[in-house]
């Protein structure tokens, strides 16, 4: 049996998340697509040897991408992680968010470039979505078949995350697709805990001399002031006096991970661009007075120490929150190669 490794392109690439669990999971990475200016420069840091387009996917041109692929070889799997936002419920504008229609590019690759394998992965919004019933015609109509729709949570797969995504998977080889089986569900998954628990300890506004990235925002005094109450550990807004609440939370029952703890001994929450930020969700440092630092959060979404990130610290939380987790693919990928090579 051929061993050489398999080979993938990665359209809507981002920093290279997806390309670096693939990488992980032995796959040669031939292309990568995004045009995102600052994401690209990261993901030039870390894949030099992948061919990078580094402009909006409507205008690369999918004669381009064959030639990359050996004559005495096929493609063996296409990965697209097209803009969430969308889809997502976060979003009040998405009814007239332009980027929708992204995602129906891939079948312009798929038709050219004929991959064994097609991974979708979005945010679980767009399996309600017309988008993705138009997707799926197209897709059935270039003879490929699929798994049924699911939502899986990050945290089952390698991940010390809580974070439910959408994953498509088709095909075009007559063996049935089933879902991945998880890798670390139930009591196996990672934690906060084993995830970042090593790290230095940082009051607000110091930075480990060591590492950039592990630099821990100032917070006013306001904030400083109202985590001294939030109890340690898993801790939450409801214990804050009266005089500390924020006057539209006295009146408001949603937002309760607003300044909340991460808890040492579960996984984190799901990751935003706002990881950083006490006020955008349960991202305070579990015993420390202060939100989590940009290298915490690369860990939680199991990015490796050694992968360098290109921008201001700001720009950084944006990209690893906007990132596909890398354990999360790799384990994904490990089943699609025993599934291509039977």
């Amino acid at each position: 049996m051929n061993r050489s490794k398999l080979l993938a392109i990665d359209l809507f690439a981002g920093c290279g998340g997806v390309t670096e669990g693939l990488k992980q999971a032995s796959f040669k990475v031939l292309a990568a697509i995004d045009m995102d200016p600052i994401a690209t420069e990261t993901y030039r840091l870390n894949h030099k040897k992948v061919k990078l387009y580094k402009k909006d996917i409507r205008q690369v041109d999918v004669s381009e991408l064959i030639k990359l692929i050996p004559k005495d070889k096929e493609l063996d799997l296409l990965t697209v992680c097209a803009p969430c936002q969308p889809f997502s419920s976060q979003n009040r504008n998405r009814e007239n968010d332009q980027r929708a229609t992204l995602i129906l590019e891939s079948i312009r690759f798929i038709k050219v470039l004929l991959p064994k394998v097609v991974f979708f992965e979005n945010v679980p919004g767009l399996v309600d979505s017309s988008v993705f019933s138009e997707l799926q015609k197209l897709l059935f109509s270039e003879g490929y078949s699929a798994i049924e729709p699911v939502v899986i949570d990050a945290a089952d797969y390698g991940v010390p995350q809580r974070r439910p995504r959408f994953i498509y998977l088709a095909t075009r080889m007559p063996k049935q697709l089933v879902v991945p089986k998880p890798t670390t569900s139930g009591k196996n998954r990672i934690t906060v805990r084993k995830a970042i628990g090593d790290l230095p300890k940082l009051n607000s506004g110091e930075k480990d001399p060591n590492d950039r990235l592990h630099s821990a925002r100032k917070h006013r005094p306001i904030a400083l002031e109202r985590l001294k109450y939030i109890p340690k550990d898993g801790g939450s807004r409801s214990s804050l006096p009266d005089n500390l609440q924020l006057e539209c939370h006295k009146s408001h029952n949603g937002h309760k991970d607003v300044y909340g703890r991460m808890a040492w001994d579960s996984v984190a929450p799901t990751l935003t661009t706002g990881c950083t930020n006490i006020t955008r969700g349960r991202f305070a440092h579990p015993n420390e007075n202060r939100g989590i630092t940009v290298r915490e959060a690369a860990r939680l979404q199991t990015f490796p120490d050694d992968y360098e990130f290109y921008g201001n610290l700001e720009q950084i939380a944006t990209q690893i929150g906007n990132a596909v987790p890398v354990a999360m693919m790799k384990n994904i990928a490990i089943y699609i190669k025993k599934y291509v090579r039977g």
